[in-house]
């Protein structure tokens, strides 16, 4: 009787710990995949977002929800309340030292959480794909410094150079007015300062810049187009000297060698 009572009792505890981490899941942002912070959601079609998560969106002319893609107004996005008043009453148990938690003050202990920075450390290290050909401008520099190269083999391997072959994929031009040298995230804010309500549709200077490019291409809401299509650069992913179809291709081989 004793064991069964033990092995009933041992039942129930993993049935609360994965109810427990299925209430997290349940409250967890779709964009983040954390615990909600400062819930907001969309009055037309109800789904919730962190405030902070959800703020891309809210910044081109017609927004569409991350989750379910339906257009929205951006005046009807309001503070979630209900979510927050359960976020402070339901508990769940920390990923790492399996604590329980109120959901509202979940992330503050993760970030202090030993177990949990553990669990990080010994997360495997990004490796790219397929070993890639490309230079990294910061180690150019650093070698540049200790005098292990010139400026002028520098100025050689820089993409975009005028003694390389490869494109710039370092700047680009406004597609609307022609500003020049802007990087990625300068050219978001500049479009979102100058042309967030430009109605034409324009080629992406991103995706001309890429291999696989199509320079007849023209996006119908290049602004949406750029928070959600170039939140990375290719540069940590991609090597330029191979084709789509063959970075599909290593991709595959990769993911069958690995178990």
């Amino acid at each position: 009787m004793a064991m069964f009572r033990s092995l009933v009792s041992g039942n129930q505890t993993k049935q609360a710990a994965a109810a427990g981490e299925n209430l997290a899941d349940s409250y967890s942002c779709p964009i983040c995949l954390e615990v909600y912070h400062k819930p907001v959601s969309i009055a037309s079609c109800g789904h919730a977002f962190c405030g902070e998560c959800l703020q891309p969106c809210l910044q081109v002319v017609s927004p569409l929800c991350p989750l379910c893609r339906m257009p929205f107004d951006p005046k009807k996005v309001e503070k979630a309340s209900n979510v927050e008043k359960q976020l402070s009453s339901y508990k769940a148990p920390c990923r790492g030292c399996n604590k329980k938690v109120t959901l509202v003050k979940m992330r503050t202990h993760i970030s202090s959480c030993n177990k949990v920075q553990e669990q990080m450390d010994n997360c495997p290290k990004f490796v790219p794909v397929v070993p890639t050909t490309q230079p990294i401008p910061s180690l150019l520099v650093e070698n540049l410094i200790r005098g292990e190269i010139s400026s002028q083999q520098l100025s050689s391997q820089c993409v975009g150079s005028p003694n390389s072959n490869i494109p710039n994929r370092s700047t680009f031009i406004c597609p609307y007015c022609g500003a020049r040298n802007l990087d990625q995230q300068e050219l978001v804010k500049h479009c979102m300062e100058n042309h967030r309500n430009d109605p034409n549709k324009v080629v992406c200077p991103i995706c001309v810049a890429m291999p696989w490019g199509d320079p007849s291409y023209k996006s119908a809401n290049f602004l949406q187009h750029l928070l959600h299509r170039h939140k990375f650069s290719y540069d940590t992913f991609v090597d330029y000297s191979i084709d789509e179809d063959a970075a599909l291709h290593a991709a595959i081989a990769l993911s069958l060698t690995e178990k």
